[in-house]
C-alpha cells in the first residue's frame, strides 16, 4: 500500500491515533484526507489545504450518505471511530453494551457498505479497520467493547473475502493499550499514539493484512497463537 497522492477518509479523525493517522498520512504525501469527526470543531487545527474536516457520525445513516456524497473520490476508507464502554458483561448496562456494538461494529460495517460503490471505481483501493487486540481477548473491564471489537475483526474477514475479486483489499490495525483519552482509565502500560500509527502504517505500506503495531500486541497476540487459553489467563486480573 501506498499513500503518496492518495486520498483518504478517517473516521473518529479528532483525537487519539485517528489525530495521528492524518498527521502521519499528510508526511506521506497524502493528496487530500477528509478529517471526520461527530464534532469537527474539536478537531485539532492543521493548516494544511488537504484536510478536508467532515461531520460525521457513524450511527447515523443520513449524515454516512452525506460523506458519501462529499467523499466520491476516495482511494482509502480508514474506519477509526469507535467507543468504549468501561464495564463487564454481566454487570454493564446494556444500554452501554448495545453503543459498543452499535458504534463498533454496525457502524463500521455501514460506512463500508456505503463507500464500497465509492471505492470500486478505483483501479486499487484499500478499507483499513483500527480494531484492537481486545478482538482476540476479552479484558474484565472492557468485556462489551471487546466483543464489538471482535465481531469487527470477524466482518474485517467476511469483507475481505466478499471484495477479494473487486481490487479492494482489507486489512486490520490491532493496537494493545495506547496512551490516548479513551484508555485514560485502563492500568497498563501504554504506547504513544504516534509510535503505534507510525508503526501501523509501515507494516501496511509492507502488504500486512493485519496489523499488531507495538510491544503490548504483539506479545498477546503471540501467546494467542501458542495458547489462546494463556492468554486468557494473562488478562483474566487486568
Amino acid at each position: 500500500m501506498n499513500f503518496k497522492d492518495k486520498i483518504v477518509l478517517v473516521t473518529g479523525s479528532n483525537r487519539g491515533i485517528g489525530n495521528e493517522v492524518v498527521q502521519a498520512l499528510l508526511q506521506r504525501g497524502a493528496k487530500k484526507i477528509y478529517a471526520a469527526s461527530r464534532n469537527p470543531d474539536s478537531q485539532p487545527a492543521i493548516s494544511d489545504s488537504r484536510v478536508i474536516p467532515l461531520k460525521l457520525d457513524i450511527t447515523d445513516s443520513d449524515q454516512i450518505q452525506n460523506a458519501v456524497s462529499m467523499a466520491q473520490d476516495i482511494d482509502i476508507l480508514f474506519n477509526n471511530a469507535g467507543i468504549a464502554a468501561f464495564t463487564s458483561l454481566l454487570d454493564g448496562p446494556e444500554d452501554l453494551l448495545r453503543r459498543d456494538m452499535e458504534t463498533n461494529y454496525f457502524g463500521t460495517l455501514n460506512m463500508i457498505r456505503a463507500f464500497v460503490p465509492v471505492l470500486e471505481k478505483k483501479e486499487q483501493a484499500s478499507i483499513i479497520n483500527v480494531v484492537t487486540i481486545g478482538a482476540f481477548v476479552n479484558f474484565p473491564v472492557l468485556g462489551g467493547y471487546c466483543a464489538s471489537k471482535a465481531a469487527g475483526f470477524s466482518m474485517s474477514q467476511g469483507i475481505r473475502t466478499e471484495l477479494k475479486h473487486k481490487g479492494i483489499s482489507v486489512h486490520t490495525i490491532n493496537p494493545g493499550p495506547i496512551d490516548t483519552d479513551m484508555a485514560k482509565d485502563f492500568d497498563a502500560e501504554k504506547t504513544a499514539p504516534a509510535v503505534a500509527v507510525e508503526n501501523a502504517l509501515g507494516a501496511l505500506e509492507s502488504g500486512e493484512l493485519d496489523v499488531f503495531p507495538d510491544a503490548g500486541s504483539q506479545q498477546m497476540i503471540a501467546v494467542w497463537k501458542d495458547n489462546y487459553l494463556a492468554l486468557e489467563a494473562m488478562v483474566a486480573n487486568m
